[in-house]
């Protein structure tokens, strides 16, 4: 056996690790102004699947002039047919859009009732130990992470800090019932990532892979609404006029080309992480300055998102993933 063939694989960079992380932040407070839209946009339409189904669709809208419109786009689409001609792409790695319409639609069911902070602690509770799993079964692109004692720190720090930010609403037994759904929604977030990262590895293109994510996710949800207008009839509410309402969609391209982009740097744990410290301090801005009759932000809110920062620091801190 050569030399080569045993060389310990080179860590990824530090710099790149703490930039993956950066952008993750930020796109987690792009995510908790989602959804916070998708959540009004939902009691609006007093329909939570086709505030779901207006979002992604949107969405799917502005990258189909996109993606044929840019080179990087174009050629995508080229590596997307051929990885899954050669099979080095696999159809499942295709369905992480699945997840994304699972919580799209969560948001505008939930939100109107919960609130966005608590609405972030059960998406985050089960992004975080999913993360770890997926990590561990090597399905991102980065292959199998160790569980390291900072990730595992980082991991049980984090689920307590978003308890504790919302620990005056765990004593309500209709709310802590409603937040199964974004539990859910959680735990496909990381398998989300995952399986994206690996489509925008085999095409070279994070908007080719977020276009897939797109298509995969709408597809899901006007699949659901024609189940749900079949047994419950069409949406009773009528389409704001506030455009802003409408911004969901464009909201969550920025958020999956972004995932896309980084998890090769910071692994699927990392990004989530990252994505969760962002919605924390993105949900505690909201409720705090355009609370609604569901926020209840307080001390404890505070408290809870500065841990949950540090957190995200112990695990990016740790040990450099390998390639």
């Amino acid at each position: 056996m050569t030399a080569t063939a045993t060389a310990t694989p080179p860590a990824l960079p530090t710099r790149r690790r703490v930039a993956g992380v950066g952008l993750a932040t930020a796109s987690g407070v792009a995510v908790a102004v989602q959804s916070r839209i998708n959540g009004e946009l939902g009691v609006r339409l007093a329909d939570g699947i086709a505030a779901a189904v207006v979002s992604f669709g949107l969405g799917l809208l502005v990258l189909l002039v996109l993606i044929p419109a840019t080179p990087a786009g174009r050629r995508g689409l080229v590596a997307l047919r051929a990885a899954l001609r050669e099979g080095s792409l696999r159809p499942w790695h295709c369905l992480g859009g699945v997840c994304g319409a699972l919580l799209v639609a969560t948001q505008g069911l939930t939100i109107g009732t919960l609130g966005v902070a608590v609405f972030t602690v059960a998406v985050v509770a089960g992004q975080t130990g999913s993360s770890l799993l997926v990590d561990r079964a090597g399905v991102g692109p980065t292959g199998r992470q160790p569980v390291t004692p900072p990730r595992l720190v980082g991991a049980v720090l984090t689920v307590l800090a978003v308890l504790l930010s919302v620990s005056d609403r765990l004593g309500d037994p209709g709310a802590l019932a409603l937040a199964v759904l974004p539990l859910l929604a959680g735990m496909g977030i990381a398998w989300q990532q995952a399986v994206n990262g690996r489509v925008r590895g085999a095409t070279g293109s994070a908007l080719t892979a977020t276009g897939v994510n797109f298509t995969v996710g709408t597809v899901a949800l006007l699949a659901a609404l024609a189940v749900e207008m079949a047994v419950r009839g069409r949406p009773t509410g009528g389409f704001p006029d506030e455009p802003w309402l409408y911004l969901g969609g464009p909201i969550g391209i920025v958020f999956i080309a972004l995932a896309a982009a980084i998890v090769r740097f910071t692994g699927v744990l990392l990004l989530g992480l990252a994505t969760i410290a962002g919605q924390i301090v993105g949900a505690v801005l909201l409720d705090t300055v355009l609370p609604t009759a569901a926020s209840h932000p307080g001390p404890a809110t505070l408290l809870g998102g500065a841990l949950t920062l540090i957190a995200v620091l112990v695990a990016a801190l740790g040990p450099a993933s390998r390639r």
